[in-house]
């Protein structure tokens, strides 16, 4: 009973894209040579866009590195400050003592 069920589904499928299919081709405005050129332009525009998108992804990762770095480098140096001023303190701790 279930084998009949998804095959009736899967029949009807193949019926719907077969006439959906001939519609398209019936009421399609353009000749075939024509809607491959628009196929075509249309992916061309696609493949321009990811790049420009890629581009603009890399660029800001770029930039995000860059101050991630910068960052980085400022604390070190006030790490670096603030473990002189330590040691300043100790020492001077120590020479009062």
């Amino acid at each position: 009973m279930a084998r009949c069920n998804i095959a009736s589904k899967i029949g009807w499928f193949v019926a719907g894209a077969g006439v959906g299919t001939v519609v398209a081709l019936l009421l399609a405005p353009e000749t075939g040579k024509q809607t491959r050129k628009l196929i075509s332009k249309k992916a061309e525009e696609g493949k321009d866009y990811v790049a420009s998108k890629g581009r603009e992804f890399r660029e800001q990762a770029e930039e995000f590195v860059d101050k991630g770095k910068e960052l980085v480098t400022k604390q070190k140096e006030r790490l670096a400050e603030v473990l002189e001023i330590g040691k300043e303190a100790a020492r001077s701790t120590l020479s009062i003592v």
